[in-house]
């Protein structure tokens, strides 16, 4: 089980004090994870086709794929007060190799005036995230976005892209962390989120 929540923490310290007020009740229900604002995101290339979603230009360039290996363009709006910045990802539940899914793009500190990212800004050293951004690790090991690629004759895989806003500018995880670590550091933090689903099939 990892650490408690901040405010579960703080509700702990006032209980085990005696320190129990009229506020208790309102300072439980303000920690990060309740009440989550409902972001939107889109993009202006994805979804178009309802069975092959990724143009090739977004495709993975590997393993019997020929795509350009770009990150989309991505928007997104409905971000909260209070936010600080954003997180970015691309998973796949569906990938039969991997139990846990496949993390295709990791970005995180991503400044809260941000509300849309353009393409190619997922490459590696990439000059098109805003400053201050880093990438995570994705299952292929690399700190940049990946593309898709599911193996031939598979189901359709739902690639799924989440825009999370958080409390906090920085993120304290390691450079370099992983998709799941990001997401599971961000729980601690976080204020909203948005998804959108992309089909893929080969």
């Amino acid at each position: 089980m990892g650490p408690l929540p901040r405010a579960l923490r703080i509700l702990a310290f006032i209980v085990s004090t005696g320190s129990v007020s009229t506020g208790l009740v309102t300072l439980a229900q303000a920690g990060p994870g309740t009440r989550l604002a409902h972001l939107t995101v889109t993009s202006s290339d994805l979804g178009h086709d309802p069975v092959h979603g990724f143009p090739e230009t977004y495709a993975l360039n590997a393993y019997g794929c020929t795509g350009g290996n770009l990150s989309p363009p991505l928007s997104w709006s409905g971000a909260p007060a209070g936010t600080k910045s954003f997180i970015v990802t691309l998973y796949d539940p569906d990938d039969r190799d991997n139990p846990s899914g496949w993390w295709h793009w990791v970005a995180y500190d991503i400044p809260a005036g941000t509300n849309s990212l353009p393409a190619g800004a997922g490459v590696e050293h990439s000059t098109k995230l805003p400053a201050g951004t880093h990438q995570g690790r994705s299952d292929l090991g690399k700190m940049a976005y990946h593309g898709p690629c599911p193996d031939q004759g598979d189901k359709p895989h739902h690639y799924t892209f989440t825009v999370y806003a958080i409390d906090v500018a920085q993120l304290p995880v390691d450079e370099g962390a992983s998709g799941a670590m990001v997401v599971e550091t961000a729980h601690d933090h976080l204020l909203g989120k948005g998804t959108l689903v992309v089909v893929q099939s080969r």
